[in-house]
């Protein structure tokens, strides 16, 4: 952004807002000698992960029982037992013990694992005792970095188990069942989230740390200023366009909220919008980056395994609705800044595009890893790996990010440190699929749901997106996708839906549950910058992201809106329709378009809106009629308004 646009809001207010909304800020102090041993172990924790992904050909079980012995050593070293720990250089001697022992039972099976696999069903006490050792130190990492909510889910699964779902009459004899099931088998912590968390996700996001230095994140925002800047209510345009492109690289709607927000919210209230409105941009902005295709926050790389599908496929799915979602949130900033009658930022203030032109160079690594993983050139991991080197050479080009040796290892230490509550998070995915899996739960979930739903794929769905809110509240996206597939996507499935598009239904709302009252941690944190009421705040921004409650209904009654079973000419009728309804409903939200819109007007373009969203001729026509009849009433309406005023 350019240097005459400034904020007011510090880097301790930023620190600040960050530990109090994102546990993954909640970190030791370490300082002196201590943080270069600590900084030594995560840069090369990031370094064997890329060697493993690319070099190693030992046993599967090796590779995942060793990557968890790393996140459990990690996870203590950097994550403290609450926020007040503040203490320099200091770890308990609890945690130093509890380190010790869940890594070393990690380790235990990485050394021992040709036995283990050979010894089938037959475990001795110790094993199973280690294993809960294991269990239980997995456990209390994720609650210091991601947080209660996951812990709450797994909790009520493994209770289940323990009392209902598994059928020995011996209890002693359903926790060996359990401990043995998620701890030494492929079915539980290490089961497909954790593998493919340390097989790609991982080099993703150590690919995202490089990527941060090389100033990619600072040119978003200036390219965002430099295209809608100038325009009515520049700012909070800017932020829609910089939260999307940098949310698809972060991973996190809450650390992509704060570090944009700190930047385009002050702009916004200094333009004219309200605090809560500025919030609300923000947080529902940078929530939406992380369905933003190439990389939807990682998410995209899991699903493609999950599914079994070409990566091309799920970004090529996922395009429209993430415009519609966007183009949404544009929408009722646009209007917004109308009613207000609000300015954009002076041109003379704005970054020239013709200089931005000449650092485009910064997209090179993100676009040849998309051109290398669409096309199939290579796998993902060496694809990634590849691009964290181009991304080394175009920081060392970029004489504004002063890329050195020093921030190399700053930037493997990141990578590291972020894959802590990724990888943390995936194994308790493990453990909540794993239990469902082993009861039978699922089943019975999926049974009930579809019983209650009948043949009405609505109720279905309206039940799913209600479990998919509440499993999603405080939860990393990968992780959250990892829970939505194994216990909600099943039941569209069921339903008749197409497996992708179920997946899809999933994960937008895991997703949206970071702005959905009453846990939306992304509009608290987006608040906390602007100042402004919390709930109020996470009310708007669920206003403003009202495509990301609408468009997945509409892909699952029609998968065309995904592109699944459709032909190119049917693709543009079914954007053109979409974007018009989208248009529709965010003025009828917004209560304005060319002049403030009366309460049955509001109904009426909604409703026509609806109708444009869902697929069909009949449909689109009778909504385009009722949408431009409205548009058309509101322009004369405006015109009169203008003529009396003036």
């Amino acid at each position: 952004m350019s240097e005459k646009i400034e904020t007011n809001v510090s880097q301790k207010d930023i620190d600040s807002v960050m530990r109090k909304y994102d546990r993954e800020s909640n970190t030791r102090i370490w300082t002196g000698t201590p943080k270069l041993v600590i900084t030594a172990i995560l840069a090369f924790f990031s370094i064997f992960c890329i060697y493993v992904t690319l070099f190693a050909t030992f046993l599967e079980e090796i590779r995942l029982t060793s990557f968890m012995a790393l996140i459990i050593l990690m996870g203590f070293l950097i994550y403290p037992r609450n926020k007040n720990e503040l203490k320099e250089n200091y770890i308990p001697v609890g945690d130093i013990i509890f380190m010790i022992l869940g890594a070393g039972a990690f380790l235990y099976y990485t050394f021992n694992a040709n036995a283990i696999i050979n010894q089938g069903t037959r475990f001795e006490w110790y094993q199973i005792v280690i294993g809960i050792v294991g269990i239980a130190a997995l456990i209390e990492v994720t609650r210091r970095c991601v947080g209660i909510p996951i812990l709450i889910v797994a909790g009520f699964f493994i209770v289940y188990a323990l009392t209902i779902g598994l059928t020995n009459p011996n209890f002693f004899g359903r926790v060996k069942y359990l401990v043995r099931n998620l701890f030494y088998t492929k079915e539980g912590i290490l089961a497909t989230p954790v593998n493919v968390c340390s097989k790609y996700i991982v080099v993703f996001i150590i690919f995202g740390a490089f990527l941060e230095r090389t100033g990619i994140s600072n040119f978003f925002i200036q390219l965002a200023n430099s295209v809608a800047g100038r325009f009515a209510g520049g700012p909070a345009k800017v932020a829609v366009i910089s939260s999307a492109l940098c949310g698809m690289v972060s991973g996190s709607s809450v650390g992509n909220t704060v570090t944009t927000g700190s930047v385009t919210i002050p702009m916004m209230k200094k333009t004219g919008y309200k605090n809560e409105f500025a919030a609300a941009v923000e947080a529902a902005s940078s929530t939406g980056g992380q369905i933003m295709p190439p990389i939807m926050g990682a998410a995209a790389f899991l699903m493609a395994d999950f599914i079994g599908v070409p990566y091309s496929d799920v970004i090529s799915r996922a395009i429209l609705p993430a415009v519609l979602y966007f183009f949404g949130i544009f929408i009722c900033v646009h209007l917004e800044a109308k009613r207000l009658n609000l300015k954009g930022v002076p041109k003379d203030e704005l970054p020239k595009f013709s200089q931005l032109v000449k650092k485009i160079y910064l997209l090179i690594p993100l676009v040849m890893l998309i051109i290398w993983v669409s096309g199939n050139y290579m796998t993902m991991q060496r694809a990634a790996s590849l691009a964290i080197v181009l991304a080394i050479v175009v920081g060392f080009i970029n004489r504004e990010a002063k890329l050195s040796l020093t921030k190399i290892i700053d930037a493997l230490q990141a990578g590291g440190k972020s894959a802590i509550t990724v990888g943390a998070a995936c194994g308790v995915a493990g453990i909540i699929s794993g239990t469902i899996t082993m009861t039978g739960l699922a089943n019975e979930l999926i049974n009930a749901i579809v019983g209650i739903a009948g043949d009405k794929l609505i109720i279905a769905l309206v039940l799913t997106m209600l479990c998919c809110i509440v499993l999603g509240m405080g939860v990393p996206t990968t992780a959250n996708y990892c829970i939505m597939a194994a216990t909600t996507a099943p039941i569209l499935i069921r339903m008749g839906v197409p497996t992708t598009a179920a997946h899809f239904f999933v994960f937008y709302f895991g997703i949206v549950a970071d702005i959905t009252p009453p846990v939306a941690l992304a509009a608290y944190a987006g608040s906390a910058i602007a100042k402004s009421n919390p709930m109020k705040t996470a009310f708007t921004a669920s206003r403003l992201a009202i495509a990301a409650f609408i468009v997945p209904y509409m892909f699952c009654f029609n998968p065309q809106m995904l592109l699944i079973d459709t032909t190119p000419i049917t693709v543009v009728q079914i954007a053109i329709t979409a974007v018009i309804g989208i248009f529709g409903i965010a003025s009828g939200l917004e209560g304005y378009c060319f002049a403030n819109m009366n309460p049955i007007i509001r109904v009426i373009i909604v409703g026509g809106g609806l109708l444009l969203i869902h697929t069909g001729a009949v449909s689109d026509i009778i909504g385009l009629v009722v949408v431009i009849g409205c548009l058309v009433f509101q322009y004369f309406l405006g015109k009169q308004e203008n003529k009396a005023v003036a």
